[in-house]
């Protein structure tokens, strides 16, 4: 049965679905129900979930690393996942997450990061240049400039050619995406990634190069070199973690500038808001929801979680709890205090959360400099795709010819 086939939602509390329309058109609204009907709902579609919806559950379980166990992080169960490697860190449990996440974090620490932010401007800049020279007064913000952004960086970072990153998006879109209507493809997209990187850990083997493939050959652990199956798994990862959800947040924050113009007007002549702007749009439009299995039965919110249970940790919805966060459905580009948890909590916090702000805070700068006044063009419709990760995927924008 496809996703349009399954029956609408009638009662979310008791048969939530995290692929129905309306839901991936507006989660907050959800949220918002059931945070105040039914914080902990539960669904038996898509192998059955429970799906807490206030911060301080979603953070409780997020740190009970004891009770709940990310050994299958994917917020839909897929069939032969069984078959594929783990993807350390995001994979793993305490204790061997502590050495998995220290084996990456010097390389997207703020310092190892900078050294990607020309590459990534003059990325930017390339892709605004081409939009605005075309003499359109229409582009696509989405597919021509968010989805162009991500996969490029991560080629760079994984040491890959740029020509690569189409191949790239549509490993990430059948795994991501698409997986729930087309899980034969998953699979085998899932396949190709591994043949790549495999293919591409033997050419490292002969010669480093300056990227982080070379770097996690390089290191040790406990005066052994790490498993080649374990620096394809942390590969992968980078592959799928870094680019869906990048490309989702920098095209939500777009959507709202072309939604707010008050908003937009602010930034433009106060470019010094934007990175409290970035923290504010990561916190309203977070775009990934995580899932963790519970290991022992255990209670949250009154109800009981069995052991085996997945529980779906909705981090959009923790952002937009009134009980966290002051006028927290309001959008405040200058707000003070905003510790979100867009880019998770705990020890699986995301480890790239540094390069994935500078991407943002760098992609929306060189847009409204050379952008500065557009709307949504009434001509075209925005959509979006839901499951793991939501945000835009089709964004047609107008602004004046340039």
């Amino acid at each position: 049965m496809t996703v349009s086939e399954r029956p609408a939602v009638a009662d979310w509390a008791n048969d939530f679905d995290v692929l129905d329309p309306s839901f991936t058109a507006d989660p907050s609204a959800v949220y918002a129900e059931l945070r105040q009907t039914s914080p902990l709902a539960r669904t038996e579609r898509w192998g059955g979930a429970w799906l807490p919806t206030r911060y301080e559950d979603i953070v409780t379980i997020a740190y009970d690393t004891e009770r709940f166990s990310s050994r299958e992080v994917g917020v839909l169960p897929f069939e032969g996942l069984e078959r594929q490697p783990a993807s350390p860190p995001i994979t793993s449990d305490p204790p061997d997450h502590t050495w998995h996440r220290r084996l990456i974090l010097p390389y997207f620490s703020p310092r190892a990061v900078d050294r990607y932010e020309v590459f990534t401007r003059e990325l930017c800049q390339q892709l605004m240049a081409a939009i605005t020279a075309s003499g359109r007064s229409h582009a696509d913000a989405a597919v021509e400039y968010a989805q162009q952004i991500s996969p490029r960086i991560i080629a760079e970072v994984i040491g890959v050619p740029c020509e690569d990153t189409e191949m790239f998006v549509e490993w990430v879109r059948a795994v991501l995406e698409n997986g729930p209507i087309d899980p034969e493809r998953r699979l085998s997209a899932r396949q190709e990634m591994l043949t790549y990187f495999y293919g591409l850990l033997e050419s490292r083997k002969q010669q480093r190069q300056e990227d982080i493939t070379s770097f996690l050959l390089d290191q040790e652990v406990d005066g052994a070199p790490l498993r080649d199956g374990h620096v394809v798994g942390t590969i992968t990862l980078l592959l799928v973690a870094g680019i869906d959800t990048t490309w989702s947040s920098i095209g939500s924050a777009l959507l709202h500038l072309a939604t707010h113009p008050e908003d937009r007007a602010r930034l433009v002549a106060q470019p010094e808001l934007i990175e409290s702007a970035v923290e504010e749009f990561l916190r309203a439009y977070g775009p990934v929801t995580m899932a963790r299995i519970a290991t022992v039965d255990t209670e949250i919110g009154g109800r009981t979680i069995h052991a085996g249970d997945r529980v779906l940790l909705a981090f959009p919805a923790a952002n937009r709890d009134p009980a966290q966060f002051e006028r927290a459905e309001e959008i405040i580009i200058d707000r003070a205090h905003n510790r979100h948890v867009a880019f998770g909590v705990g020890v699986h916090r995301c480890a790239g959360s540094n390069l994935a702000r500078m991407e943002m805070k760098v992609a929306l700068e060189e847009w409204l400099a050379a952008l500065p006044d557009f709307d949504l063009d009434p001509q075209g419709e925005v959509t979006f795709a839901g499951g793991q990760v939501r945000g835009p995927r089709m964004l047609p924008l107008r602004y004046p010819v340039q």
